[in-house]
């Protein structure tokens, strides 16, 4: 519901933080484990996805409570939040990867980083930094939200009205990008490693996902009308797993694999979102959505933790960052043992967890705090 909270939500993007994190750091035994070992879509859609989603559900609220212009002034308030944290986050980041690089003889993690632009032309690379220009290895996720939460005045209220007719402009744009060459300047490779030109369709996808979550559907049309997609969505599933899992062994893989049907398929582009990959995601969401489609079993313990970290992604995800190259250091120092890799990656969670904890603990304690003090003042 569009004026509701669902814990599903919470709970897959704070799994997608976890997932990130693990990535994050090299040679993580439990970054096997993660989405992008089994299929073509990885924690990356979930995290743009869900975050249209939440914006849509937020902000959309809003809009039709208070007008558009309050509603748009707390979207460009909330880019402008996420604009100044990008910029202290990457002086944080590179601090650390400098004092982990000092630390590690056997890499040289400042490159691994993507921070030689900031050693060899460190005036450029402030410039660059402000300009949205200068994402090292990590950063790419959130100057993407930046960008598709500052252009969502301008999408929100056509999204709430005619939500198709939006969604088929933003499909258009997404075809037309990559042969067209729409991307933002960046250095390094030129261009955004997420181009939210292509990227912008799930971000969209996932406000009108959050839009038709709120309408009401007759359960026994849907059912019968939905049976058939759904089984097509679960074994485009289970083909992209299989071809993904034999990556691992290139001998199999190319003898499952026609060559034409290879020149079709590869290479399957993250920057422009892949057809392949957005499909895979849509998939994804779309079985379970239907696999789960009550959110009772996000009453646990354990899955309550993991959507707390969901309720506050933002510092969730910045903390994450700062502790991956923390845990490759570890793990580097120690000669990438098995055991200090699985305790720098079980920790680095425990920590987001901890962080999530602490956040939830002091909105509650300023909730009871304003709530005694309008008693007092009513009395």
């Amino acid at each position: 519901m569009l004026n509701g909270r669902d814990p599903r939500i919470d709970f897959f993007r704070g799994l997608a933080l976890i997932f990130i994190f693990w990535d994050h750091v090299p040679h993580n035994p439990l970054g096997q484990i993660t989405l992008r070992n089994f299929g073509f879509s990885d924690a990356a859609e979930v995290f743009v996805f869900l975050a249209g989603y939440a914006a849509v559900l937020a902000y959309g609220k809003i809009l039709r409570r208070d007008g558009y212009w309050l509603a748009s002034l707390k979207i460009l308030r909330r880019a402008w939040v996420l604009y100044v944290v990008h910029i202290f986050l990457l002086a944080m980041l590179m601090g650390i990867v400098f004092f982990a690089n000092s630390h590690v003889e056997t890499r040289d993690l400042v490159e691994e980083m993507g921070l030689t632009h900031f050693v060899t032309h460190p005036q450029q690379a402030l410039t660059d930094e402000l300009l949205l220009r200068f994402k090292p290895n990590l950063m790419d996720p959130l100057p993407l939200y930046i960008v598709l939460l500052a252009g969502l005045p301008l999408v929100l209220p056509l999204l709430l009205r005619n939500t198709w007719a939006v969604v088929s402009v933003s499909l258009a744009v997404y075809l037309l990008a990559p042969h067209l060459g729409w991307n933002l300047r960046a250095i390094a490779d030129g261009v955004w490693y997420f181009n939210p030109v292509t990227w912008q369709l799930l971000f969209v996808l996932g406000g009108a996902a959050a839009i038709h979550a709120s309408q009401p559907h007759p359960a026994q049309t849907q059912g019968r009308l939905r049976q058939p997609l759904f089984v097509a969505a679960a074994l485009y599933l289970l083909l992209a797993g299989l071809l993904t899992l034999s990556w691992r062994w290139p001998e199999f893989h190319d003898a499952l694999m026609p060559a034409a049907l290879g020149d079709l398929l590869y290479p399957i582009s993250k920057t422009d979102l892949s057809p392949v990959r957005l499909l895979h995601f849509l998939a994804l969401a779309y079985v379970t959505a239907k696999l789960l489609p009550h959110d009772r079993w996000a009453h646990h313990w354990l899955a309550q933790q993991c959507c707390r970290m969901g309720r506050y992604s933002l510092e969730v995800f910045c903390l994450g960052v700062l502790l991956a190259p923390l845990a490759d250091m570890l793990n580097a120092l120690a000669g990438d043992a098995l055991a200090m890799q699985l305790f720098s990656a079980l920790s680095g969670v425990l920590i987001m967890a901890l962080l999530a904890a602490w956040l939830d603990y002091n909105k509650c304690l300023d909730e009871t705090l304003r709530t005694r003090a309008a008693h007092l003042t009513n009395s």
